[in-house]
């Protein structure tokens, strides 16, 4: 493994498809829920302690070696909403092309038989960070950051966010990713030995009505 890679992998113009994501922000920017800063750090501060831990343990544990086909059906118990089943596998197409292209791999080969029209995105990812030589902590950082980088990204677009405070959110956030990552990691492991219950399965109910709403607009500026 080397640093460069992980940079490769978590770089935001990997062309994986996430700039077209929102992460639900275009919804809480409709709702009133994001209005500034302040009101976007604490969106991704809930997401990160939520369905953030969930992915970044999830990818953790594709990179651990655990089966993908368990932790595919993992992610689908974890996220109720339909819409965001659809996104995620969505997301995991785009990014097993671009891994396959730029890693290829027998086991991304065998996930993209298994899921012709795309795993679950995190599953993708810690798969992905196996063949490119990267450990579980770095699936899981690279999960994590994207998780409250895309809604950091999209609001200012949608706001007009000046990105100087955007990207300050994302800095005050730092400390609480390590641990979420530490958390996630610990996760998988445990996951190894013990199945995929011992994965964490932690809810974020606003995150999953807003993406079912978001859905059904005729107009929106992100996919998701």
């Amino acid at each position: 493994m080397t640093r460069a890679t992980l940079l490769v992998l978590a770089d935001g113009r990997f062309p994986a498809g996430g700039h077209a994501h929102s992460g639900g922000a275009e919804a809480a920017v409709k709702a009133g829920r994001v209005t500034d800063a302040a009101s976007l750090e604490e969106f991704c501060r809930g997401r990160l302690h939520t369905s953030g831990v969930v992915a970044a343990a999830l990818a953790a544990a594709a990179t651990l070696g655990v089966d993908p086909l368990a932790l595919d059906t993992a992610a689908d118990a974890r996220t109720p909403s339909a819409a965001l089943r659809v996104t995620a596998r969505r997301l995991g197409r785009q990014l097993m092309r671009a891994a396959r292209a730029t890693w290829p791999h027998p086991e991304l080969d065998a996930l993209a038989r298994a899921f012709p029209k795309g795993a679950h995105q995190p599953v993708v990812l810690g798969l992905t960070a196996r063949a490119a030589g990267l450990g579980p902590q770095d699936a899981a950082y690279c999960s994590a950051y994207e998780g409250i980088s895309g809604p950091a990204t999209a609001v200012v677009r949608l706001l007009s966010l000046d990105p100087f405070d955007a990207t300050g959110v994302l800095a005050r956030l730092a400390p609480e990713l390590d641990l979420a990552v530490r958390d996630a990691v610990d996760a998988a492991r445990r996951a190894v030995d013990a199945g995929i219950d011992a994965l964490p399965a932690g809810s974020a109910p606003l995150l999953e009505i807003g993406a079912e709403a978001h859905a059904a607009w005729p107009v929106r500026l992100f996919a998701s």
